[in-house]
């Protein structure tokens, strides 16, 4: 009798080398990076620590700016736009990296790409009000699968 092969994967090693399907929400191969730099894969500490302190930062960065569009205070929503661009960029959410980056350019009276002025202060804040809404639907979503890859 043939010994018999069994093509499927231990469940328990699906995590070890492949990643699931992050879709268009999270660039897999700028995750992978922060992925590596874990000493252990089962328990991935360093990723981990740093994708729940961007979860912590996110969160802090929505009040602010909840808070700066009461104030149409257009400068500073400039800047935390920026600043959570940064910090979604590094860990690869692309969607959320792009609604920051449109905010710091509404912030600044400009237009979605930051090459047009757009003079009238209350068009930016509606634009960046629009994109809010975007951004925190894109951070959720990103959460969501972060949070099911690390099993939180």
């Amino acid at each position: 009798m043939a010994a018999r092969h069994d093509t499927q994967e231990d469940p328990s090693d699906a995590g070890s080398f492949e990643l699931p399907d992050f879709g268009d929400n999270i660039d897999q191969m700028t995750f992978e990076q922060i992925l590596e730099m874990d000493d252990d894969e089962a328990e991935r500490e360093f990723s981990r620590s740093i994708v729940f302190g961007f979860f912590e930062q996110a969160e802090n960065t929505f009040k602010n700016m909840d808070a700066s569009v009461e104030k149409k205070d257009l400068a500073q929503l400039s800047a935390l736009g920026h600043f959570l661009k940064g910090s979604s960029a590094t860990l690869g959410l692309t969607k959320v990296k792009d609604s920051c980056e449109k905010i710091q350019h509404f912030g600044a009276s400009k237009d979605e790409t930051g090459t047009n002025d757009v003079p009238d202060k209350e068009l930016s804040l509606e634009r960046i009000k629009k994109t809010m809404g975007s951004l925190k639907r894109d951070y959720t979503e990103a959460e969501t699968i972060l949070k099911r890859f690390y099993r939180d």
